[in-house]
This record gives C-alpha cells, structure tokens and sequence, in this order.
C-alpha cells in the first residue's frame, strides 16, 4: 500500500493521521479505567496521557519505550483467583497491537504540535466523514439509483 501512494503522489508527505492514533488510545485508556484498583496498574491512565504526549510531539522512540514498559508490567502480573484473567489478556493484547500500529508507523509520526501551531493538517478525519456521508446517502433505499456493493467497494478502492 505504501508503494501505491508513493506512484500516486511521489512528492506528497505522507503522515499518521492523529485521529486514528488518540482513537487507539481512547480505547486503551477505557479499559485502563477498570484497572485502577490495582496498585501495579494504577496509574496506568496518567502513563497513557504521557505517551500521548509523545506522541503529539512527535517522538515515537518514547512513546514505545513507555508502552514496553506498561506492557512487561501487564505481562509479568499475576492475576488472583478472585480478578479476571481475561481481563488482563485482552490488556495485553490491546497494548501490544498498539505497540506494533507506531512501530510500524514511526517514520510517519511528525511533530503533531508544531503541525498545529503553523496551520498545517494533523487528521483527515473531515474528508473521511464526508466520504462516508456521500456513500450512505448513495446507499439509502429511497434513492432511484443506487450504487451496488460492489460498486462501492470499487469506488472505495479508488
């Protein structure tokens, strides 16, 4: 997929949109939430606000090095009989997807502060919804012509 944007755009920037990056942490922070009981896990919401702002900053390298860090506290506990392992290895899993979405997308993780102080786009979120609103309007049973699934997917693809 990369290699199709770089033949489609060669001279663009290609960045990770901020909106994808703090809805992934918004999901990890709701489950952080069921955790502040535990004394190992406590302050686990105050460490993802942290790698938030690493993230917005544009250093990746400690971000990563903060969710290690969570993640080999979150592996190496031992649940009681009375807690919900389960609990802790959908834990485990949501923190290790998320270490391998920024690995994966480190070099396209710029400064998201300064982007923002000098007018420059951080998220791409208003075209998406505008996408989704022009295909579900597209989609509506009313309308006289009406796209097919397939038809829509191809558009999509363009």
């Amino acid at each position: 997929m990369r290699h199709l944007q770089d033949l489609v755009a060669p001279y663009s920037e290609h960045i990770l949109d901020w909106f994808h990056v703090t809805m992934r942490l918004t999901t990890l922070k709701q489950m952080a939430k069921s955790f502040t009981s535990l004394e190992l896990l406590a302050n686990l919401e105050s460490e993802l606000e942290r790698i938030k702002w690493f993230l917005w900053h544009g250093n990746a390298f400690k971000a990563l090095q903060r969710l290690d860090w969570i993640y080999m506290g979150v592996e190496c506990y031992e649940p009681g009989e009375t807690s919900h392992p389960e609990r802790y290895k959908k834990l485990e899993k949501a923190l290790s997807e998320f270490g391998t979405y920024i690995k994966n997308n480190a070099p396209f993780i710029p400064n998201y502060g300064e982007r923002y102080r000098h007018g420059e786009h951080i998220s791409t979120a208003f075209v998406e919804s505008a996408v989704k609103e022009i295909v579900s309007r597209r989609m509506v049973k009313k309308q006289q012509m009406r796209w097919t699934q397939r038809g829509v997917h191809q558009l999509l693809q363009v």
